[in-house]
């Protein structure tokens, strides 16, 4: 940490900062991990290094079969992921796994090493259907195997998910289709194991080719220090206005969430720092956690990167990356702007002061550090002009950030540090790679089975077509399916369940994917099962409802843009001009404002009820489209502002 970053956090923060590896076990299950020291913590991260590197010659020179490329990726996967991670959390033993591990370890990856070998054959039986009993046996045992790796990475609630598709497969293979119980356990084992249907379909493949590689750039991206640079950034520009802390952790969150990819790591790594400042400014503790989370969780929407969930849709649409990024640069600036003025108006109503300046970093020392953004812009160049691979672009931005760290002497790689750095993106890959592998088998069975038509048909069916209605409905399936889901494998479960509902009915495809992307994400500040909101309520030593209501409320964008492009395609500029764009911009920033100041109750002064009910009645006016609702909405908003001032004046 630099000298600068120590002067603006409080002595509070240090107390604070030692517990993130407490909040993090207890809101993260990926930080549960095994505890290695010495020589066998050197053989062990020098595994995960290998396996980084594996991954990036792999997505870069290999031309392999699919049924060679795929399932040595999972069954790597499923080695590195048994050595990290143990069967309890708190039950770790230095340097020791436990002999049932090692089984389990061993002959889950033997069972995917087994589809490699034996690759050529498989590819012509599998037409016919010609697959040994031994080979369904080791499909259950490879299918089982990496179940168990995602309960201990990810957690129980996508297996719920899971389990659910799973059981309704093997009933309609042996009821409907009358095929039996060995038969139909043949036929599921064949397309969830070995056809690229089940877990080595779509997830697994992105995951495998862009998004372990993009992570591998994340890890090496914090090396450079990039992470420290953004808060002292955020600092700088915005911690001596009105309520300076929360403006800086929502500025902070936003940068340092895009390359993340997780709402719990971002609230706890940059909650540590901001929610004890915003707490000394006098925001209350509900208030400061929500803030955090709220902003963390929604670094995931943030081009250029996304969380990584933007590679799976490129993929899923069927358009370049680069068109992703930035269709999603409106709605990620509406969202972030709705948390922004809240802060503000809350600032304002209680009266807070931001900090002294003599405490915050000096711009001018932060222009000598802009050179940290170098692999970020590099990466945005190469992957938008078209002429390269997103691996590719990945591996060139990862010597980038190589190269930057050598030139910040508070950060600077070491050869030993770049050894980390691997492992650490191995690491990071484990929770997203077998959320993945169980998303493919949710996408499977899904398949398998035609059960999208059937959801498609009863949603269709209750909405009687209503647009907003079958929005509505599957707004709620989103949040559902997707609490204490990671994003990367949520946003595979909605584009298989959800999305194909909405383009049904005629949203556009662009439209419907971000749809359920959106409320994929917010299920990780709604209650009950709000993570991020109760990790940054830990932090803020709050109560973790109420931290997690404060975040919905703060978050609220994220439930209204949604519908705005879903309807409205315009704000993601499809089938758009100019004049519409800018027509969009403006309505959707007054209506959000407007909201914002509904929500928080002040706006030149109190707002009366009344006039808070007004407010967001006309902000969602703006938000609908029309030049009717327009025109109303703006003349409202003025209305109220004017009287408010007048108020104030006199």
């Amino acid at each position: 940490m630099t000298s600068e970053n120590k002067n603006v956090i409080p002595d509070a923060a240090e107390d604070v900062q030692a517990s993130v590896d407490e909040v993090m076990k207890k809101f993260d299950r990926e930080s549960n991990t095994r505890i290695w020291e010495g020589t066998p913590r050197l053989i062990v991260y020098g595994i995960m290094a290998a396996f980084s590197i594996f991954v990036i010659y792999v997505t870069l020179f290999a031309t392999w079969l699919d049924l060679i490329r795929y399932p040595s990726f999972v069954g790597c996967i499923l080695i590195v992921g048994y050595l990290m991670f143990p069967m309890r959390k708190g039950t770790q033993k230095v340097n020791h796994i436990p002999w049932y591990d090692w089984i389990i370890m061993i002959a889950g990856s033997a069972s995917f090493f087994y589809v490699v070998a034996n690759a050529q054959s498989l590819t012509i039986r599998l037409g016919t259907m010609n697959v040994h009993k031994y080979e369904i046996a080791i499909g259950i045992v490879g299918i089982l195997a990496v179940i168990e790796l995602c309960r201990r990475s990810v957690g129980i609630p996508i297996l719920c998910v899971a389990s659910a598709f799973i059981l309704y497969a093997l009933y309609y293979y042996c009821v409907r289709k009358n095929l039996g119980f060995n038969r139909a356990l043949t036929q599921l084992t064949i397309g969830l194991f070995y056809r690229t249907t089940g877990i080595l379909t779509t997830p697994i493949q992105v995951c495998a080719k862009f998004i372990v590689v993009f992570i591998i750039f994340g890890s090496f991206l914090e090396c450079t220090g990039i992470s420290d640079f953004f808060i002292q950034m955020a600092n700088s520009v915005a911690g001596a206005s009105s309520g300076g802390p929360a403006k800086v952790a929502v500025i902070s969150s936003a940068l340092c969430g895009m390359v993340s990819g997780s709402s719990v790591g971002n609230t706890v790594t940059t909650g540590s720092v901001t929610i004890p400042m915003m707490k000394k400014t006098g925001y209350k503790p509900e208030f400061a956690g929500a803030v955090e989370a709220a902003a963390s969780t929604g670094g995931q929407i943030m081009p250029p990167i996304m969380g990584a969930a933007a590679f799976l849709m490129a993929e899923y649409v069927g358009v370049p990356y680069s068109n992703i990024i930035v269709r999603a640069i409106l709605p990620a600036v509406l969202y972030f702007l709705g948390i922004f003025i809240c802060v503000h108006l809350e600032a304002k109503r209680l009266g807070l002061k931001g900090m002294k300046r003599d405490e915050l970093p000096k711009m001018s020392h932060l222009i000598t550090k802009v050179y940290l953004l170098i692999p970020l812009i590099l990466l945005v160049y190469l992957v938008s002009s078209g002429r390269n691979t997103m691996a590719f672009a990945a591996a060139v931005s990862i010597i980038a950030a190589v190269v930057v760290s050598l030139f910040n002497k508070d950060a600077r790689m070491t050869p030993k540090m770049f050894f980390e750095a691997l492992a650490n993106g191995a690491k990071s890959s484990i929770g997203v790679a077998a959320a993945c592998a169980i998303a493919g088998i949710i996408a499977g069975c899904i398949s398998m089975t035609g059960l999208a038509s059937s959801l498609i048909t009863a949603i269709i069916t209750i909405a009687h077509g209503s647009k907003f209605i079958a929005l509505f409905f599957t707004m709620l399936c989103c949040i559902v399916l997707g609490m204490g889901v990671p994003t990367t494998a949520n946003y595979c479960i909605m584009a298989s369940t959800c999305a194909p509902i909405l383009i049904q009915i005629g949203i556009p495809a662009m439209a419907a994917h971000f749809f359920v992307f959106y409320f994929g994400i917010v299920a990780d500040i709604t209650p009950p099962v709000a993570l991020a909101a109760y990790a940054g309520s830990a932090i803020a030593k709050s109560k973790p409802m109420k931290t997690a209501l404060n975040a919905t409320k703060l978050a609220i964008a994220a439930f209204v843009v949604p519908y705005v492009f879903a309807l409205n395609p315009a704000m993601l500029l499809i089938d758009t001009n100019v004049i519409q764009v800018i027509q969009v911009i403006v309505t959707s920033v007054a209506g959000i404002i407007a909201i914002a100041a509904g929500l928080e109750g002040y706006i030149e002064g109190t707002l009366m009820l009344p006039l808070r009910v007004v407010m967001i009645a006309a902000g969602l006016a703006l938000l609908i489209p029309g030049t009717l609702t327009d025109i109303g909405g703006i003349a409202v908003v003025a209305l109220v502002v004017a009287f408010q001032y007048m108020r104030r004046k006199k």
